[in-house]
C-alpha cells in the first residue's frame, strides 16, 4: 500500500510552504500525494501562482499523513468551519499530523495542537499559545506525532525529515542530493536571531495589519474551541 500524503491547497496560501515540501514528498518511495481543496478549480496563491488540486477535499482518500502550509489565506480559514472539521477528521485520523509556517494556526484551531509543541512563521508564534499549542522557536518542531515547520523554507527541512521517519535516513539524504539542497543564504540566515532590531521593526510594521487580522482570527477560533471543550465535558 502506498503512503497517501495530503496537503491542503487553499486560495491565498503561500506557495512554497506548500511545493517545497511538495518536491521532497513526490521523491519519496511509494507515495501518493493529494493536493486537496473544495473544488478541482484552479487555486490562485498570495504571489498570484495558480495551482491545480488534484482532489477535491470530500473525494481525498484516507490520509497517512496530513500537511496544512501556511499564509495570508490561512486567516479566513480560521472561520471557515468546514475546513476546519475536515482538518479535525483528516488529522485524527492520519499516523502524522504536519504544518509549515502559519499552517500550525490552523492545525491549532482545529484542535489538533492542544498540549502540543509548535514551530509557526516568528512574527505569529505567539498566537498559538492563544489556541492550546505549546510555541516553539525550533525550525523543525517535532512532538509525538505531530511536526510543524517554522516559516515558508523550513518546509523543505520538515518534509525531509519526514522522509527519514517514513522511510529511513538513507533516502531522505538521497532525495536532499536530488534537490542539491545545500543552502547557503547571501546575506546570512534569514531569522530575526540573526537579523538587526531595526529591519525586525519594519517588517512588523510593514504586515501590521495583517497580523491584526490574523490574531482576531486566533481570538476567534480560541473562543470556538473553548465552547467546544465546555460541551464535550
Amino acid at each position: 500500500m502506498k503512503t497517501q500524503i495530503g496537503m491542503l491547497l487553499y486560495p491565498g496560501l503561500t506557495q512554497l510552504d506548500l511545493t517545497g515540501p511538495y518536491e521532497v514528498f513526490r521523491r519519496i518511495s511509494d507515495t501518493e500525494v493529494h493536493l486537496a481543496w473544495k473544488t478541482l478549480d484552479p487555486v490562485r496563491s498570495d504571489s498570484g501562482i495558480s495551482i491545480l488540486p488534484t482532489v477535491t477535499m470530500a473525494e481525498c482518500p484516507a490520509l497517512d499523513v496530513l500537511c496544512v502550509p501556511g499564509g495570508p489565506g490561512q486567516i479566513a480559514l480560521m472561520d471557515d468551519l468546514e475546513v476546519l472539521e475536515w482538518i479535525r477528521q483528516r488529522g485524527g485520523q492520519a499516523r502524522w499530523v504536519t504544518s509549515v509556517c502559519t499552517g500550525s494556526l490552523l492545525l491549532a484551531a482545529a484542535g489538533l495542537l492542544t498540549g502540543y509543541r509548535a514551530a509557526c512563521h516568528w512574527m505569529s508564534r505567539d498566537q498559538l499559545a492563544l489556541l492550546g499549542a505549546v510555541p516553539a522557536a525550533g525550525r523543525v518542531v517535532l512532538d509525538r506525532n505531530r511536526i510543524t515547520g517554522g516559516g515558508v523554507t523550513a518546509g523543505i527541512d520538515f518534509a525531509l525529515q519526514l522522509a527519514a521517519l517514513l522511510r529511513d535516513e538513507t533516502e531522505a539524504r538521497a532525495i536532499g542530493l536530488q534537490l542539491e539542497y545545500d543552502p547557503e543564504p547571501p546575506f546570512g540566515p534569514g531569522s530575526p536571531d540573526h537579523c538587526g532590531l531595526d529591519l525586525i521593526l519594519a517588517l512588523q510594521r510593514r504586515a501590521k495589519g495583517m497580523l491584526a487580522a490574523r490574531r482576531a482570527a486566533s481570538e476567534r477560533a480560541a473562543e470556538r474551541l473553548r465552547i467546544r471543550s465546555r460541551g464535550c465535558r
